[in-house]
């Protein structure tokens, strides 16, 4: 691959990111995709709804669907705790609560930091990551919630 096209479409862009601890590794959004993070609180279980909906909470007055953002992304599900935390996000225009282990920082990145997630096999679906940033503390993977969360699913889930 050459050096030329390893630049994401980010090059040139700074960077407002939200990081938070998924088990033992670090993901990202964009901070302008979230509008508050919440501690963790019991939610209320919804019968017959997709697994990785945890059920539904009240945000001041509306009822939005939590997503258990582990079992989302292919890994086990997240055990809440009292250091877990709701991430909670508006995508396609409806807001959404995403469990996570524990939000870590916000920080601000360089676009030109953001490197393409390579390419594992030709069956991988690389659409949910945006690329990875490397950093002295490791790698965190960079999500792009519109394309984990289609937006006839976010009905779907809004509806639950």
């Amino acid at each position: 691959m050459t050096q030329a096209t390893n630049m994401t479409k980010f090059a040139g862009e700074t960077l407002e990111i939200i990081a938070f601890r998924l088990h033992d590794q670090e993901f990202c959004v964009k901070t302008t995709t979230i509008r508050e993070i919440r501690g963790w609180a019991p939610c209320t279980p919804i019968p017959h709804s997709p697994p990785e909906v945890i059920g539904v909470m009240n945000l001041r007055g509306s009822v939005i669907p939590i997503i258990d953002l582990s079992y989302k992304l292919g890994m086990k599900s997240t055990e809440a705790n009292e250091r877990s935390a709701i991430v909670v996000a508006e995508v396609h225009n409806m807001v959404i609560g995403m469990l996570v282990d524990r939000v870590s920082d916000i920080l601000t990145v360089a676009g030109n930091d953001i490197q393409p997630v390579p390419e594992i096999s030709s069956s991988f679906d690389r659409s949910f990551a945006e690329g990875i940033i490397a950093n002295e503390n490791g790698m965190i993977c960079f999500l792009n919630l519109a394309k984990m969360f289609k937006e006839n699913e976010v009905d779907e889930l809004a509806a639950a």
